[in-house]
């Protein structure tokens, strides 16, 4: 592997773009079992709306991951399936759920460690004296 794998342009960064999107790998592996439709994905997925579903699907058929097929039935429909490119990275997006289901517990802890208020080392400060009541000049 080259010096400048990962600076820009380079072809592993475009790899690492198309999986640093949460739902990209999301959808690419719902999608490992075959087409499906939009509101069937929703259904496997949870948690994605409608718009970033679109969103996402439309990224990934521009990247040449996903192709669109529509149906000409009434109703009409669309469904979504992954192109012999998208297959290719099932693999790595298993092997990286296979990283995460190994040590998602100690990333997990690293942020709540990282998240936790600091620890006091130095001595509390001492209090602050009450101010005098009365009327002045008494």
């Amino acid at each position: 592997m080259p010096n400048d794998t990962f600076l820009a342009d380079c072809r592993a960064r475009l790899a690492f773009d198309l999986l640093s999107n949460t739902w990209n790998a999301v959808v690419l592996w719902a999608l490992r079992d075959g087409p499906r439709r939009p509101v069937e994905l929703r259904e496997v997925i949870g948690g994605i709306s409608s718009k970033v579903l679109t969103e996402t699907l439309r990224r990934l058929e521009f990247n040449g991951l996903v192709d669109r097929r529509p149906h000409t039935d009434a109703p009409a429909r669309v469904d979504y399936e992954l192109t012999p490119l998208g297959r290719t990275l099932l693999g790595p997006i298993d092997a990286f759920g296979a990283w995460a289901f190994e040590h998602g517990d100690e990333v997990m802890a690293a942020q709540e460690t990282a998240s936790a208020p600091a620890r006091q080392t130095a001595p509390p400060a001492p209090p602050v004296p009450a101010r005098a009541t009365g009327t002045p000049g008494a």
